[in-house]
C-alpha cells in the first residue's frame, strides 16, 4: 500500500508542477522549488496525528484540497476526534483514491506528543540525506566559444546538499548550487565556490510556547499572499477548487530559488488559547540592474544566473532588508483573524526606468505594506480573503502616487458529497504594490488587474471525476509591451476516468483569450493590442501492464489564433515507459514527436528527472524528444541515478538562441546524481 501511495503522490505531484510552470513560466525549465515535495518523506516515517493537524499542516501536504480538508476538521470537531483511521471513510467528499494517498503519511494513534522529545532527542535520531549531483550539455553553446567566450565558467551544473530531519519538527541543513556557465572556485567573491549557497536551521514546537523557530533560510506565508508568500505557491490547476492559499506562516526552505524566500531568523509564538504571533527579520544581497547613475538600480533581477562579466557585476548589488510580523486570533476553532505587516528597505533606490506602463511602480528604497486576512468555517461554506493596502512607500525619491489596495475574497462550496465549488473574486488596484506578493492571478505581483474565477469539482461515480474553471479577468491599466488596458478569458475541463491501481486516464480541453500587444510601426506612438487565443486539447492515459511496468501515452494537439497571424496549428505525442520492481533496478523513458510552427504553438510536457530535480519544457517547432533515467539501489542506503535526453529537429532548424544557441540541429544533456541517506 505505502509503494501505491507514493507512486500516486508522484503523479500527483508531476501534475502539480507541470500546471504552476505552463501557467507561470513563459521558458519551462527546471522546477527550483525543488524541496517543496519533500515533507511527505518526513511524514512517512513520523506520519501526521489527524487528530493535532491544523488546516495548514493538511494543506501543506497537498494530499488533500481546501475542501476536503474542512470537511475533514468539521468531522473531528463533530466527534471529539478520530478513534480509528477507518473513519476517514465516513468523512463526505473524501473519496477512496484519495484516502490510499493519505494512509502511509497520516495515523490517529496519539502516541508520544511531539512536544516532549528532547531537543537531543531530535539533533541524533533524526533521518540524515546527502545530494550530490552534476549534469551538463554535450553541445558547445556560443557563449563558450572559445574564440570570444562569454561565459566565464564552465558548462556544468554542480548541486550539493545536506539535510538532516526529525518528522517535521526539525529539519537543518546546506544547499549549493552552480548553474552552467557560472564559476566555481574563481576569482573573488566566488572563491568559495558554488554561487548560490544556502543555510537552514528550522525547528517545530520546541516546546508549548516557541510553535516554530527558524534560523538561515526559511518561507513567509501571510494570508493569501497580497504582501508576502515566499516558497512554492500554485494558482489556476487542474486542481480546479485548489486556490486558496494556506500553508505554516514559517517553513524551511531547502530549494534552489534564489530569491523567494528570507535569509535571518523568525519565530511563531503562542501567546495563549486564542493568540499567535509571528515575528521575522532577514537580509540578503540581491541581483540588481545598475543604472547609468551608478547609484540606483533600474531593476532587481531574478534569473539566478551570474555567468557573465555584466551578469556578475550586478551580482550582490543590493542589500535588501525585509522584516514583519503578524498576529492571529482563533476565537473558535472556526474563524481566524490575522492582521500582518511587512516592511523592505533596500540600500540603492530602486528606479525604473520611466515608461507608461510602469508609472505605479514602486520606486526608492523602503516600501511598508500592512493586510488583514480571513478564514471562516461554517457547516458546507468556507469563507477566505485578505485586504491590503501600501502603509508607507518612498526613500531617496518619495513616491508621487498613493498606494491602492488590493484584495481577494473566495468561498469553497460543498455543494454535495459529489460536488464541490469554489467562487474567487480579486481586486488588485494598478497603484498597488509590494515586493513579494505572490497571490492567486492571472500575472504575478498582484497589481492592476480585477477577476472573477469558478472552480468545480464533481464526483458522480466510484471511478469518474470532472475538473472545470472559468477565470475572466480585466488589466485596468497598461502592461509591459501592452499599451492599453486589456482583458482576458480562460477556461479548463478535465474528465478523468481511473482504475485502482490499473488505469488513469483523462480528456482534457483548454482556452485561454487575451490581449497581446503588436507592433503598429513607426507611425503610431502606441501599439495596438489585439486578442489571441490558445487552444489545447490532450488526451493522456496511463496503464499499469503489471504492478512495476506502467505505460503513459498522451497526445496534445492545438492552436493560435489572432487577427494578424491567423490560426497556427500543431500536434504532439509521446509514449512513456516507467519500470518500478522490487528490486535494485528501476528506469523510465519517453519518445516523443511534436509538430508545431513555432513557440506561439508549444505544449508543456513533464519530464521525470533526477530526485527532487523535476523538469517541464516546452515542446515546440518540429522535431523528436527523448530520455532515459535509470535508478539503482542496490548499496545499502545509496541511491545512483542518470539521466541521458536529446532533442533533435527534423527540419533543418538549430536550436537554441543568443548565447545558448548551438548551431546544431540537436541539444543533448546528461546528469547524474547519489543520494545517501541513514
Amino acid at each position: 500500500m505505502a509503494g501505491y501511495a507514493l507512486g500516486a503522490q508522484e503523479e500527483t505531484t508531476e501534475q502539480l508542477i507541470e500546471d504552476v510552470i505552463a501557467q507561470d513560466a513563459e521558458d519551462g525549465g527546471e522546477f527550483t522549488f525543488n524541496d517543496a515535495f519533500s515533507l511527505l518523506e518526513g511524514y512517512e516515517r513520523r506520519p501526521l496525528d489527524l487528530n493535532e493537524a491544523t488546516a495548514e499542516e493538511l494543506n501543506a501536504t497537498f494530499l488533500l484540497s481546501p475542501l476536503q480538508t474542512d470537511r475533514l476538521l468539521a468531522y473531528r470537531e463533530l466527534m471529539g476526534g478520530f478513534i480509528s483511521i477507518y473513519e476517514l471513510q465516513a468523512i463526505p467528499g473524501l473519496d477512496l483514491e484519495t484516502i490510499r494517498r493519505m494512509l502511509p503519511f497520516v495515523t490517529v494513534d496519539k502516541g508520544l506528543d511531539d512536544v516532549t522529545v528532547p531537543f537531543k532527542t531530535l539533533l541524533t535520531e533524526g533521518r540524515r540525506e546527502l545530494f550530490l549531483r552534476g549534469g551538463r550539455r554535450l553541445e558547445r553553446a556560443r557563449g563558450y566559444d572559445p574564440d570570444n567566450r562569454r561565459y566565464l565558467g564552465s558548462p556544468d551544473r554542480l548541486y550539493l546538499k545536506f539535510r538532516q530531519r526529525y518528522g517535521n519538527q526539525l529539519s537543518f541543513g546546506i544547499v549549493a548550487e552552480k548553474d552552467p556557465g557560472e564559476v566555481f572556485f574563481g576569482r573573488g567573491d566566488l572563491r568559495s565556490g558554488f554561487d548560490y549557497y544556502g543555510v537552514h536551521f528550522f525547528v517545530r514546537n520546541l516546546n508549548r510556547r516557541v510553535r516554530a523557530l527558524a534560523l538561515g533560510d526559511f518561507s513567509v506565508s501571510f494570508g493569501q499572499g497580497l504582501i508576502l508568500f515566499t516558497g512554492f505557491g500554485f494558482g489556476k490547476s487542474s486542481y480546479t477548487t485548489t486556490v486558496a492559499r494556506s500553508s505554516p506562516t514559517l517553513q524551511p526552505y531547502a530549494s534552489v530559488n534564489e530569491f523567494s524566500f528570507v535569509r535571518g531568523a523568525g519565530i511563531t509564538l503562542d501567546l495563549g488559547r486564542h493568540w499567535e504571533a509571528t515575528v521575522f527579520g532577514g537580509r540578503q544581497n540581491r541581483t540588481g540592474n545598475l543604472a547609468a547613475d551608478s547609484l540606483s538600480v533600474s531593476s532587481l533581477n531574478l534569473s539566478g544566473y551570474h555567468r557573465t562579466e555584466n551578469e556578475l557585476a550586478d551580482r550582490r548589488l543590493v542589500g535588501q532588508t525585509t522584516y514583519g510580523g503578524n498576529l492571529r486570533y482563533r476565537p473558535i476553532r472556526r474563524l481566524e483573524i490575522g492582521v500582518n505587516f511587512v516592511g523592505e528597505h533596500l540600500n540603492l533606490p530602486l528606479l525604473p526606468r520611466e515608461s507608461a506602463y510602469n508609472r505605479y511602480y514602486f520606486r526608492g528604497t523602503d516600501l511598508g505594506n500592512v493586510s488583514a486576512d480571513y478564514r471562516y468555517r461554517i457547516r458546507n461554506f468556507s469563507f477566505f480573503g485578505e485586504v491590503a493596502g501600501v502603509a508607507y512607500s518612498g526613500g531617496e525619491e518619495t513616491d508621487r502616487l498613493a498606494g491602492g489596495l488590493a484584495m481577494l475574497h473566495g468561498l469553497n462550496i460543498g455543494l454535495d458529497p459529489k460536488a464541490d465549488l469554489v467562487v474567487l473574486y480579486r481586486r488588485y488596484a494598478p497603484e498597488y504594490r509590494a515586493l513579494n506578493a505572490r497571490p492567486f492571478g492571472e500575472t504575478a505581483g498582484g497589481r492592476n488587474e480585477t477577476g472573477l474565477y469558478l472552480g468545480l469539482e464533481l464526483r458522480p461515480a466510484l471511478r469518474w471525476r470532472a475538473n472545470a474553471y472559468v477565470d475572466v479577468w480585466r488589466h485596468p491599466w497598461l502592461r509591459y509591451n501592452i499599451d492599453a488596458p486589456s482583458s482576458g478569458r480562460e477556461y479548463r475541463f478535465r474528465l478523468t476516468y481511473t482504475v485502482k491501481r490499473r488505469l488513469d486516464t483523462y480528456f482534457e480541453l483548454r482556452s485561454e483569450t487575451k490581449g497581446y500587444g503588436v507592433d503598429g510601426g513607426a507611425d503610431l506612438k502606441l501599439d495596438p493590442v489585439i486578442d489571441r487565443t490558445r487552444f489545447q486539447a490532450r488526451l493522456h492515459a496511463g496503464y499499469r501492464i503489471t504492478p512495476a511496468l506502467e505505460w503513459r501515452s498522451r497526445v496534445d494537439a492545438g492552436f493560435t489564433d489572432d487577427a494578424r497571424d491567423g490560426r497556427r496549428s500543431g500536434f504532439m505525442l509521446f509514449q512513456d515507459l516507467h519500470y518500478r520492481p522490487l528490486g535494485p533496478f528501476s528506469f523510465s523513458g519517453r519518445l516523443a514527436v511534436f509538430r508545431t510552427p513555432g513557440y506561439d504553438v508549444r505544449f508543456y510536457e513533464y519530464e521525470n528527472g533526477l530526485t527532487y530535480n523535476a523538469r517541464v519544457l516546452p515542446y515546440y517547432g518540429e522535431g523528436l524528444r527523448s530520455f532515459l533515467l535509470l535508478r539503482y539501489k542496490g548499496i545499502r542506503d545509496l541511491t545512483l541515478e542518470a539521466r541521458v535526453a536529446r532533442t533533435q529537429t527534423t527540419d533543418g532548424s538549430t536550436l537554441g538562441s543568443g548565447l545558448e544557441a548551438t548551431d546544431k540541429t540537436h541539444r543533448t544533456e546528461v546528469a547524474g546524481q547519489v543520494i545517501w541517506r541513514w
